[in-house]
């Protein structure tokens, strides 16, 4: 089930989601330090981390899904947000150069037809990260945020979803090592908690974010088998009848006189 969008947006607005914001866009920054000239697209709920991207990709998009809601941003511009169905993404094949989902892959309630249309949409060369939330987190067991709804992941099931989508993990990273506080003392040692953390306690990490490239020679799914049609003319009338072969053995064709 999708968190609704004005809970997400109320989350963002208070300490507590903006230092949550912050420890993560981090952890975004070290694995796309540079996306000039590129097409950035956020699904989901992403356009807290967008933001930094605006003034460096050549097009960066935010696509909300239906069931989520919309929220219009940026705030007093023109809008850049577009609502999607999750598994109907409006934009062209190979059309993304970088597509990040936040907010998206533990609520999907088609996850995997959302994610074979991102693997339609990234081009080849493409890039696909996922944030999602730790199952081994405390994050992920508390309610009082959005990271403590929807399915939580370890980093086994995230790799292992990434891979039957078709895409291949890269890189990995974490973030997100304070407790969901909202004691001003705990927010303030956000960035001191994270390093300690990141670097002592790594499995207990409030979310995972999953880097991947997409598989360019996957194989396409198998069609659907398509019974055989044979035509048989009967002598003395001008139309001919269509005659279906069934799966245990074709029909006996009609008799013709003779």
């Amino acid at each position: 089930m999708w968190t609704d969008v004005v809970d997400l947006n109320e989350f963002y607005r208070r300490p507590l989601g903006q230092v949550a914001r912050r420890m993560i866009q981090r952890r975004i920054r070290e694995i796309w330090p540079d996306l000039r000239g590129m097409s950035l697209l956020g699904l989901g709920y992403a356009t807290p981390y967008l933001r930094p991207y605006r003034g460096e990709a050549q097009r960066v998009i935010a696509a909300m899904p239906a069931q989520q809601g919309v929220m219009p941003w940026p705030t007093g511009e023109p809008g850049l947000v577009t609502l999607t169905e999750e598994a109907e993404l409006p934009f062209e094949d190979l059309s993304i150069d970088r597509l990040l989902m936040v907010h998206a892959v533990e609520h999907g309630e088609q996850l995997r037809a959302m994610m074979r249309e991102a693997w339609r949409v990234l081009s080849d060369s493409g890039r696909i990260l996922i944030v999602v939330p730790n199952r081994r987190g405390i994050w992920a067991r508390l309610e009082r945020t959005p990271f403590g709804h929807g399915l939580p992941y370890t980093n086994r099931q995230a790799r292992r979803l990434l891979q039957d989508c078709l895409f291949t993990p890269v890189d990995a990273s974490r973030a997100l090592y304070i407790p969901p506080s909202r004691w001003r003392f705990v927010l303030s040692s956000a960035p001191a908690m994270e390093r300690i953390g990141h670097r002592l306690f790594p499995t207990f990490s409030g979310v995972l974010l999953i880097e991947a490239i997409k598989q360019i020679y996957a194989a396409a799914p198998k069609a659907s088998a398509v019974r055989s049609r044979r035509l048989v003319v009967i002598p003395g009338n001008a139309a001919s009848a269509r005659t279906s072969a069934s799966q245990s053995g074709e029909d006996e064709p009609p008799s013709i006189p003779g």
